[in-house]
């Protein structure tokens, strides 16, 4: 099968290369055109750690391109760069040709799925809570996978093509995608911005000063401790409405393969089996910069919703704003678009389940 892949960062290219293991064919296109600048010169891609290949993955000049010579398209960028990559792909993508967003961030699906609907275009739109990968770009050509998830939890707008939007993704990447119970569960399903927000927050200066340090490492069991807390205010969440996602221990244990102990023990394990991996080294990481936008908001947004505030949540979004002189609540431009402001939780539950935004959203 040909899939198409926007984006051409360590995500992407850990997920194209999972593609050519299992045996598909993968297109890669960088919106800004950098990101595939090296292969677009050398040709090879080369993949170490978890998997290990070298191929030579085809390279789309734009989003028309991408969309018009691949059977499915999988958006594999940052939360802050969904909505110009969605704009620019939606005149193009066509009747039932599947997208995967990895992972799904500010409720994208019903910003797509809203944008095609205005074309006449209908298309399963299937969420990842998580990317199947994880890894580090090593250069323009080179990519380290440190993990490829064992269990990965899905959801495809509208809910009725679920079970065929599984379906798809296990012939795609393997039996390892868990079926859930709609796009709230998803977003609910994400701990990547809880966790990085403990991670950021009590290692800030060494990210700004630049320093080389091991994440696993530095999750000190005051960091544990802050991440179980924040843990239990998604999971207040996901009760309130009625879901079931996965505890931080869980992802943890699927997700790196160390038995269930203290959040800080797990990490303690990871690292000493060298797979801790290494925290950013820069301010400007995505730790912060997509995580507490396109990520602690919409926890926020949803806990307001429910009646169930996200008080450590919404302290990590203002801290960091004052942090970096940034208003990050204001950065998000998915939520807005959708005018989830507008909407109450049936308006939201409705529009996930159908992928129709209700008349409130789209009078936003």
């Amino acid at each position: 099968m040909k899939v198409g892949i926007a984006g051409a960062g360590s995500i992407a290219f850990g997920t194209a290369a999972l593609l050519h293991k299992m045996g598909h064919a993968s297109m890669l296109w960088s919106p800004s055109g950098a990101g595939t600048a090296a292969l677009r010169a050398g040709g090879s891609l080369k993949a170490t750690g978890a998997i290990e290949a070298t191929f030579t993955p085809a390279l789309a000049g734009d989003a028309k391109e991408l969309a018009s010579a691949n059977d499915v398209i999988v958006l594999a960028i940052p939360g802050y760069g969904h909505k110009a990559v969605m704009d620019a792909l939606v005149p193009h993508l066509r009747d039932g040709q599947a997208v995967i967003i990895s992972s799904h961030a500010s409720f994208g699906a019903l910003y797509l799925a809203d944008r095609l609907r205005a074309r006449g275009v209908h298309l399963p739109i299937t969420a990842w809570g998580t990317t199947v990968v994880t890894g580090r770009k090593q250069a323009g050509d080179q990519v380290q996978v440190n993990t490829v998830r064992s269990l990965v939890d899905l959801c495809t707008v509208p809910a009725a093509e679920s079970d065929a939007g599984k379906a798809l993704c296990e012939q795609l990447f393997g039996e390892r995608f868990n079926l859930r119970d709609g796009l709230l569960a998803i977003t609910l399903s994400n701990l990547n911005p809880q966790n990085h927000m403990g991670i950021a927050l009590a290692n800030a200066t060494r990210m700004e000063k630049g320093e080389t340090w091991g994440q696993g490492d530095h999750v000190t069991p005051n960091v544990g401790r802050l991440l179980e807390a924040l843990d239990q205010e998604r999971l207040a969440i996901a009760d309130k409405l009625g879901l079931s996602v996965r505890t931080i221990f869980e992802h943890f244990h699927l997700s790196f393969h160390v038995p269930v102990a203290s959040i800080s023990e797990m990490n303690r394990q990871m690292h000493e089996e060298g797979r801790g991996g290494m925290g950013p080294s820069t301010a400007d990481s995505r730790y912060v910069t997509e995580d507490v936008p396109f990520g602690l908001a919409v926890t926020v947004a949803l806990g307001r919703m429910a009646g169930c505030p996200a008080v450590l949540h919404q302290a990590g979004v203002e801290i960091f704003s004052a942090m970096y002189g940034r208003d990050f609540f204001g950065e998000n431009d998915l939520l807005p678009a959708i005018g989830l402001e507008h909407m109450n939780l049936d308006d939201l539950c409705q529009a996930a389940l159908t992928g129709h935004l209700s008349e409130a959203g789209e009078r936003a």
